[in-house]
């Protein structure tokens, strides 16, 4: 099947895809897988019951990418996939995601995403996600993305989940355990506009001796949008955690951040820090004082803030 330039659009958005890549790949439009290939490494195919991916990276992979991203077109679309990937030991790889929605109805059209996401030990993974909506203010674009994740013994891996703009409902929910001497880093950014509205639950739980997480989160709430953040960090071994989250507030819009923490060994040291607040009046200046306007001046500290 041949993707059409606005499939093609959405794709370049969401997983800087501008031609079909080589290596591994699944393509889901509308509902649909079409395009997937394997790799000698990676192998991609259907789930056992249909719902979805299974992809299995060998162990020993090293510096090979999956694409599997997910573009809807077709209006009032209602999507739901089940993905497992699973990180072969001592793999090294990275898993591009995302999807994009083009709505141009009335209707609303979403997609459920639930990736399963095994990292086996001494493994390594990258993993983004980005998130996109375009089209008709009347039609409603819904995403509600849910990552369960395992770093086992001695793996490492770190999640980048970015909603670029135009999704006016997400919920995203993560929930990770790490085991001993493992990894695990959330780099979450968040842009909502007018009156969307984003929900972001992250929990974290360190199983083993030695692990470490940290959730860095920068959101920026526009309009009358409306955004919630928690973060919580359970800490049963020796362990360490930090959970940072900064966000910018703009015109009408409300942000709440809610951090948690619960540790249950005296050698668990666990930490927050959450800051909320707009544009800081001395960046306006200065960049306007380099001949930008202030739109312009606006738009470049959001840009850079959510980088």
């Amino acid at each position: 099947m041949i993707l059409n330039k606005l499939d093609m659009d959405l794709l370049n958005t969401i997983a800087d895809i501008k031609g079909v890549p080589s290596g591994a790949l699944n393509v889901r439009l509308n509902g649909t897988a079409v395009l997937r290939q394997s790799s000698p490494n990676i192998m991609v195919g259907p789930n056992a019951d249909g719902s979805g991916l299974l992809v299995e990276i060998k162990p020993g992979t090293h510096d090979e990418t999956v694409h599997v991203p997910v573009i809807l077109t077709q209006a009032g679309l209602q999507d739901k996939v089940y993905n497992t990937f699973i990180v072969g030991e001592g793999a090294d790889a990275t898993i591009i995601a995302g999807c994009g929605i083009h709505n141009e109805s009335h209707a609303v059209s979403q997609h459920d995403g639930i990736h399963e996401i095994i990292v086996k030990a001494g493994a390594k993974l990258k993993y983004t996600e980005k998130h996109y909506g375009e089209g008709s203010p009347a039609g409603k674009r819904v995403l509600n993305p849910t990552t369960i994740i395992t770093v086992h013994a001695g793996g490492s891996a770190e999640l980048e989940m970015v909603q670029i703009k135009g999704v006016d409902n997400t919920i995203r929910s993560t929930v990770a355990h790490v085991h001993e001497k493992g990894s695990l880093k959330i780099i979450e950014r968040l842009l909502t506009q007018d009156e969307q509205q984003a929900e972001s639950d992250i929990e974290i739980i360190l199983e083993g001796s030695d692990s470490t997480a940290q959730v860095l989160s920068r959101a920026v709430a526009q309009g009358q949008s409306y955004q919630v953040f928690r973060a919580v960090l359970i800490g049963k071994e020796s362990c360490l955690g930090h959970v940072e989250c900064d966000a910018i507030l703009m015109d009408k819009a409300r942000i709440k951040s809610i951090p948690e923490l619960q540790a249950e060994k005296a050698d668990a040291v666990l930490t927050h820090e959450a800051a909320i607040g707009k544009i800081a009046g001395e960046q306006l200046i200065k960049l306007m004082s380099l001949g930008l306007t202030e739109d312009d001046a606006v738009n470049t500290i959001l840009e850079g803030f959510l980088r």
